[in-house]
Formats: structure tokens, sequence, C-alpha cells
């Protein structure tokens, strides 16, 4: 039951960032919550950088189809998304508060992120022992043994 609801979970999360990225990406900074017009340098940045979210959601959604065998992956990509509310931890130090709809953001990334990662991993599993899937991987293991031999 946990292992279904963290999935489902996951798959939100992918969803938003699939979305949120292609949002980015299509329509740019001045569409964004409190975005204006900028300059073609940052226009490109922003867009180059939602590839990467939208990236990220694509491997959070293919990382839950294999939740066990894919783990690294799910983590990485909650791990790089807490780092990237530091990152706007230090915009609102560097240049202040941005609108609320990224305010809520970084909530996310920094406090329900985290919270995610320890779910996964109490469902999930931190230290398993990763099983080979078949005879032939067994073999190939220093110390593997095969049915043939």
């Amino acid at each position: 039951m946990q292992q279904r609801a963290l999935i489902i979970v996951l798959a939100v999360l992918g969803a938003v960032a699939v979305c949120s990225g292609l949002y980015g990406i299509i329509l740019g900074p001045a569409l964004a919550p409190g975005g204006s017009s900028t300059s073609s340098s940052v226009d490109s940045e922003y867009r180059f950088v939602n590839v990467f979210w939208l990236g990220a959601g694509a491997a959070l959604w293919w990382s839950i189809f294999r939740l066990r065998e894919r783990r690294d992956v799910t983590r990485t990509m909650l791990a790089l998304a807490f780092i990237g509310g530091l990152a706007r931890l230090l915009s609102v130090f560097v240049v202040g508060w941005p609108n609320p709809v990224f305010v809520a953001s970084m909530v996310l990334e920094l406090v329900v992120v985290p919270l995610i990662l320890w779910w996964h991993a109490r469902v999930v599993g931190v230290n398993e022992t990763r099983e080979p899937i078949c005879a032939s991987q067994r073999a190939a293991i220093p110390g593997g043994s095969s049915p043939t031999g």
C-alpha cells in the first residue's frame, strides 16, 4: 500500500516537472508567474534550464516502473530538486523574494522533497543488495555461480 502511494506521489511530481518544463520552454520567462520581458540571454538560459526540469520529470516517471532497481535515479532527481531549492533560497538573499508560486516551489523543494526522499528510503530500502536478474549475471560476478557451473 505504501509503495503504491509513493509511486502515485512520484508520478505527480514527475508530471509537475514535465508540465512546468514544457511551459517554460514553450512560453519563456515573460509568461512565468511574476515574469516580464527580459534580455535574450536570460530568455535563452531560462528555456535551456527548463529542458532539465522536463528531463527530471521524465526520469522520475521512468524510475517508478522499477522502483527498487531504479531507486538511485529517483533519489538523484529528488536530491537535485532539493539542491534547486537551495539555489532559490540563495536568490532570495541576493535579489529578494520571488512570486508566491516560486515561494511555494521552494517550500516543496526544501521541505516536501526531503520527506519524500525519507519515505522512499523506508519503502524501497537503502542498503539492500541488488540481486542479479538472471543466472548469466550471477556468473559474471566474481564468486558468483550459475546453474551450469
